[in-house]
């Protein structure tokens, strides 16, 4: 029996308007209503699963949230963190010149100044509008070396975007964790942060072993904990590569394929 339902927000959770389903609100609280803890776990900030959170009444001393891709676990009541595991200035930095050699656009999250970029661009204005966040144009060479961040992000059209990652050298799959989250979004985390560490801290916190961990994803970014779990589902939507890595596909995101995951292998 499966006690901990771990959803990615966007692409997953939520349908091509930003939306949860009534049906699937419908089966998260019959799930919720059998002591079945349910996680959402994203790359965005806490500002931007607050609405989410709020509809599902995922809001006691009891929820947990996984956010900026595992960058950062939080009680959903109290905001005390129980991980974290951030990146510097010193590393935006690295990424931002890499950034302008590969010809693609750059932004990053500051844990003191939030979403930064040294130039606005459609995609971090992309990234402000989901979230319901400002944009502070700031430029990175301004700032302290030790500069607490969250993570950085190569940011660009599709095309541009995927030629980049072609070009990344290798070590820097050693330095950080890398994940694409959406076809214009490429994420650097501190290489102790992903999904698949945040619902583990979460599943541990309640005793509860992978064996009993079933998470909802569709894109890389949700790799580490479709991995992670017990059982790992993979959007009809979802990227081919995470259909490869997954336990079970169910259907897309536009069709409940979060409920009828549920229904099919966790309502047995």
């Amino acid at each position: 029996m499966y006690k901990l339902i771990g959803l990615d927000l966007d692409g997953t959770l939520l349908n091509s308007k930003k939306q949860i389903s009534p049906e699937t609100i419908a089966v998260l609280h019959e799930a919720k209503s059998r002591g079945i803890k349910i996680v959402l776990a994203s790359g965005r900030p806490l500002e931007g699963m607050v609405p989410y959170l709020e509809q599902l009444a995922l809001c006691s001393e009891d929820d947990f949230v996984v956010c900026y891709n595992g960058s950062i676990v939080k009680n959903v009541a109290t905001g005390k963190t129980i991980h974290q595991q951030v990146v510097t200035a010193s590393d935006v930095k690295q990424i931002a010149a890499l950034a302008e050699d590969l010809n693609v656009n750059t932004h990053a999250f500051s844990q003191e100044l939030g979403l930064i970029t040294p130039k606005e661009t459609t995609y971090t204005q992309l990234e402000a509008t989901i979230n319901g966040i400002e944009v502070h144009e700031t430029d990175f060479t301004s700032l302290e070396e030790n500069h607490p961040m969250i993570k950085a992000m190569m940011v660009d059209e599709p095309g541009k975007l995927a030629q980049a990652i072609s070009r990344l050298p290798d070590h820097l799959y050693e330095q950080f964790t890398i994940v694409q989250s959406a076809p214009h979004f490429l994420e650097f985390l501190n290489p102790l942060s992903n999904k698949g560490l945040g619902i583990k801290m979460v599943a541990q916190h309640f005793n509860i072993p992978a064996e009993q961990v079933i998470c909802f994803g569709d894109a890389e970014n949700d790799h580490h904990m479709i991995e992670f779990a017990g059982m790992g589902v993979a959007m009809g939507n979802a990227m081919p590569q995470t259909k490869a890595i997954a336990d079970y596909i169910t259907t897309t995101n536009d069709n409940h394929g979060v409920a009828e995951g549920i229904e099919k292998l966790v309502f047995i």
